[in-house]
């Protein structure tokens, strides 16, 4: 039981969701808003296409939460000289979702001019990241990857279960094969692993309070 108060306490938080509610009611009737922890099919989508939508609408509710309240000094925080900041990495999830977008919905490998431009130093970080994204509040980097989402949202709408698992010949090869799914399971995994570092960078900014996670 301990265990699985942790679990759910941890999930809830990961999405910036309470966990008041798992201790005054059982398990069972325990309801997330918008059912964001319920991953699978949903209305509008084909199968495996609503269940991939599912995980991105959940990751996506992690990075909300998690970085509400924070102000311009704290998104420009940067902990060495060698590190990202957390506005930085807000906007590299939604250069890479825009990479993928780029990719499987229009065959491309690459950025076009206008995309460059908004999303090259959010993907490249680095020396560029640290120079040229900073000064914005978080309504910003939020509304920019809010963009980029409901543009994937929309055009996953079009697809079916058969594209997702549709194989990628040009980045396949005789070792290994690589799929759609894969593509936008990567984009789910990617958003994790970040988020991952938003919270490190979040502990650290000067004031922090100490914390268990």
């Amino acid at each position: 039981m301990h265990r699985r108060n942790f679990l759910v306490k941890t999930a809830l938080a990961a999405g910036g969701l309470s966990a008041f509610p798992f201790f005054a009611h059982t398990a069972s009737s325990l309801t997330v808003p918008d059912e964001i922890m319920m991953i699978g099919p949903k209305e509008g989508y084909s199968p495996q296409v609503g269940t991939l939508v599912s995980m991105l609408n959940y990751n996506r509710s992690t990075i909300v939460g998690i970085t509400k309240g924070l102000d311009i000094g704290q998104l420009d925080y940067l902990h060495d000289a060698k590190a990202n900041t957390i506005g930085s990495l807000i906007m590299h999830l939604g250069a890479t979702e825009v990479f993928y977008q780029a990719n499987t919905f229009e065959g491309r490998d690459d950025f076009n001019e206008a995309e460059k431009k908004l999303w090259d130093d959010a993907m490249n970080l680095g020396d560029a990241g640290r120079k040229n994204i900073k000064g914005h509040e978080l309504k910003y980097y939020i509304d920019r990857i809010t963009e980029v989402r409901e543009k994937t949202l929309r055009e996953l709408k079009n697809k079916d279960d058969k594209w997702l698992m549709e194989i990628d010949k040009k980045w396949s090869n005789e070792k290994r094969s690589i799929n759609t799914y894969w593509k936008w399971f990567h984009v789910c995994e990617h958003e994790s692993n970040h988020r991952g570092q938003i919270a490190w960078l979040k502990s650290r900014l000067p004031g922090a309070k100490a914390s268990a996670d």
